[in-house]
């Protein structure tokens, strides 16, 4: 079976940030409100001259050079996201041409909201192995505050703006497993008519299925491919709430190290998120030759996506 084997890794964040006291200028709330109920202290908002674009170029130079690849070897970009500056053209094309990338391969936007950036790793897989190729560029990039209704409390301090990639070789014998999904659903919208309409989320529907489809995708991996938990040493959840983590945590009987979180620093970055955390892991030496990780994605859609590699 041809799998991905992650070989460098980039993330960028915008300038500013904002803790949970400066979310006080907006909507009547407080940091042990927001710390309490989700785990986030801070997140990022772009500021004059920051975009999802902006980002994605700055994250993706970042994860070239740690291949240590040049742009001629990338076989194929896809770009995760749901707040592009543009329906058209694609981020995609705009990260293409700012890195000058060669002009015959397959470019573009994958949107399954949060867990994007996985739909688009297994895209990227399908794309080398149906066209030859060997190596991909997948980036996460998302300018989530220009969808928000910052008078909803309930929504505007759970997100912030960012952007993750990562360059993969296809390779014969690199160990991989995906699982993904899709159910048609309303608890989380943005846009309607005329793209007007900001965010929206059912927030208990949205955790009644975040805690299941977790555990779901991760046992769904692992009965894939003969493991267990204990053979995995990594779980990369989007990172969407800490209540969420733990709750996935106690359902599948781990130890909460297993799971990497950062979303007190960032909040939820939606298809950035995995990404970020990867390049993360990788600075803080983990991700070593032979550690197995598991990824699960899930957001809007509602959508949900599992990848497990090992590198």
């Amino acid at each position: 079976m041809n799998g991905l084997r992650l070989l460098g890794t980039g993330r960028a964040l915008p300038k500013e940030a904002f803790d949970n006291d400066a979310m006080t200028r907006y909507v009547d709330t407080s940091d042990e409100w927001i710390t309490s109920r989700t785990g986030i202290h801070q997140r990022y908002f772009c500021g004059e001259g920051e975009t999802a674009t902006t980002l994605a170029i700055e994250a993706a130079q970042k994860a070239l050079l740690a291949s240590g690849l040049s742009g001629d070897a990338i076989d194929c970009l896809l770009v995760a996201t749901s707040s592009g500056e543009y329906v058209m053209p694609s981020t995609a094309c705009l990260l293409h041409q700012a890195l000058a990338l060669r002009p015959e391969i397959p470019v573009m936007d994958v949107g399954a909201a949060c867990a994007g950036f996985l739909y688009a790793v297994e895209t990227a897989r399908a794309l080398l192995i149906a066209r030859g190729g060997r190596h991909a560029l997948v980036v996460g990039a998302e300018q989530m505050s220009q969808l928000l209704d910052m008078s909803d409390r309930n929504t505007c301090v759970l997100f912030g703006d960012g952007a993750g990639a990562a360059v993969f070789a296809l390779e014969a014998d690199a160990e991989y497993a995906s699982v993904c999904g899709t159910r048609g659903d309303m608890a989380i919208k943005v846009g309607g008519p005329r793209r007007s309409q900001p965010m929206a989320m059912d927030g208990q529907s949205v955790f009644r299925f975040a805690v299941s489809t977790i555990p779901q995708c991760v046992n769904q991996l692992l009965e894939g491919t003969n493991l267990t938990l204990s053979d995995v040493d990594w779980v990369v959840c989007h990172q969407a709430n800490q209540r969420i983590i733990d709750a996935s945590v106690r359902r599948l009987g781990v130890a909460p190290e297993k799971f990497y979180t950062n979303l007190s620093r960032y909040a939820n970055t939606s298809a950035a998120s995995i990404p970020i955390a990867l390049d993360e892991l990788r600075e803080q030496g983990h991700l070593l030759p032979g550690e197995r990780y598991i990824m699960v994605g899930f957001g809007g859609g509602l959508t949900w996506a599992g990848v497990m590699m090992r590198a």
